[in-house]
């Protein structure tokens, strides 16, 4: 993804991808999906200028009350006209729109066409994933040179119309799902300056942005992360403060008011579909499931884990947690202070004033690990295996005589023959105390035989020097090493 000065960063296996597509003999049609912000626009634009082709974008108008389908056809003929030239007359149709497209593309140069925000341009035609197919089959896939790129934010549409409709079977080449940069490509957005900042600053601001590129612009290298946060989050009309209502009312179409209810219930843990109803107030039933299956699909949650260390088997229930660390970071501290900071009125020395935050900052740590546990695995020892399950992990105590206690583990990590337990930390001071910690988490863990259990610390902080020569971890991970900075 872009930087202030440019630079791309990242994204190598979607272009490497991208790029293999001109090795066919006949056009390619992709679906791009991904939250809002994330990159997808500059991906599909980068991919065409590396690859020298002429790159036309075309995208929906966001919607807006009063407006009809001929704004969106309008616009669609100016922006064709605008960069081909050609008559700029609001076709009567979208039909007659693709064949206005159609007539542009000739020639034997390679060609990148986007349409972007699809489902906005389709929002007032049914049939529009209809007409679109055979448009493809009529016009767009005789052209030999041609990557037709399909992208949006509303990922839920362009799922249910395009990649798992029956009526594009067989005819999309590639389904891109864009997602976070890892933490290695947004230490970039620093720039040189990043190997003179302590870990903890970047960390801190990676906890509240996740690897959203967008954010990452508007970070000022040269100041704190506290200045930073502040500034992007805690300010009137600052980045941070307005993106969430914007993206979300964007992103969830459906039911968008209950939709944003239930995504509160997880603001303070994983929960169950039942337990969110139980939140609520109200009856399980599928307009729960619904929403959290498209806050999943939107990239707000994620599950957390899906089978039981001590049987092998699946959870009775799944459970999930909020994947976005804007997203958690922006409903715990920025909505409830939305007022003063409007008022500019938010005025504190430090964030460390706010009620919680150290701990606030510490969960989100674990929620940036838990998004990245994949660069993990090969400091666990784990790369080449089957990851059964990866996520934070929670069985409630039981009362009773034979009671048991509950345990909770910030990110489990599940092979067919293993069970990693991975405790997570970021502290000013970590002492020998975490040992006992963690040592009481794995026997809390019923071992299932034939089932080893190994144990790994991610930290960010200073690590006292006899917990690391104890021996007890069977991997140590300081959080700057999958910054690139070890």
């Amino acid at each position: 993804m872009k930087s202030r000065g440019g630079d791309f960063f990242g994204r190598d296996a979607e272009l490497g991808e991208l790029e293999g597509l001109w090795g066919k003999r006949v056009a390619s049609l992709v679906t791009c999906r991904g939250r809002r912000r994330i990159g997808k626009s500059t991906l599909v634009e980068e991919f065409a200028r590396r690859s020298g082709a002429r790159f036309i974008k075309l995208e929906g108008l966001r919607p807006k009350k009063g407006m009809t389908e001929r704004d969106q056809l309008e616009f669609f003929a100016a922006k064709l006209s605008a960069q081909t030239g050609c008559d700029k007359t609001p076709p009567s149709d979208w039909y007659s729109a693709f064949v206005r497209l159609d007539r542009e593309l000739g020639g034997r140069d390679r060609k990148v066409v986007l349409l972007d925000e699809i489902s906005w341009m389709a929002q007032f035609s049914l049939t529009f994933p209809e007409i679109l197919k055979n448009a493809w089959d009529d016009l767009f896939k005789k052209h030999a040179n041609l990557v037709l790129v399909l992208c949006g934010s509303v990922s839920s549409w362009i799922r249910d119309e395009i990649v798992e409709s029956r009526a594009y079977v067989g005819r999309r080449s590639l389904d891109i799902v864009v997602g976070e940069l890892p933490p290695s490509e947004c230490l970039k957005f620093w720039g040189k300056r990043a190997s003179r900042i302590a870990p903890r600053e970047i960390i801190d601001v990676l906890s509240v942005t996740g690897g959203v590129p967008r954010y990452l612009e508007d970070v000022n290298p040269s100041l704190s992360a506290l200045e930073n946060i502040k500034r992007l989050c805690f300010t009137p009309k600052s980045v941070l403060r307005e993106d969430f209502d914007d993206m979300f009312n964007d992103v969830i179409t459906e039911q968008p008011k209950f939709s944003a209810r239930v995504l509160r219930t997880f603001v303070d843990g994983a929960r169950t579909a039942t337990e969110v109803a139980d939140a609520l107030g109200i009856t399980k039933g599928g307009d729960v499931t619904a929403a959290i299956g498209n806050l999943v699909e939107a990239g707000f949650l994620a599950e957390a884990g899906q089978i039981n260390p001590e049987t092998g088997c699946e959870l009775r229930e799944k459970r999930f947690r909020i994947r976005d660390n804007y997203a958690r970071f922006y409903l715990k501290c920025i909505e409830p202070h939305k007022r003063i900071i409007d008022d500019g009125a938010f005025e504190v020395a430090s964030l460390d004033e706010l009620e919680g935050y150290d701990s606030i900052m510490g969960l989100a740590f674990e929620n940036l690990v838990v998004n990245n546990y994949r660069l993990l695995l090969p400091l666990l020892h784990l790369d080449g295996v089957v990851i059964t399950s990866a996520g934070p992990y929670l069985r409630r105590g039981t009362k009773g005589p034979r009671g048991r206690k509950g345990c909770q583990v910030d990110l489990l990590l599940q092979t067919r023959r293993t069970v990693c337990v991975v405790e997570v930390k970021r502290m000013k001071e970590i002492s020998r105390e975490i040992i006992a910690d963690v040592d009481r988490k794995v026997c809390a863990i019923k071992r299932r035989e034939g089932v080893s259990i190994r144990t790994a610390l991610v930290y960010d902080g200073h690590l006292a020097p006899i917990a690391k020569a104890d021996g007890y971890f069977d991997a140590i991970v300081p959080f700057s090493k999958l910054l690139g900075l070890e």
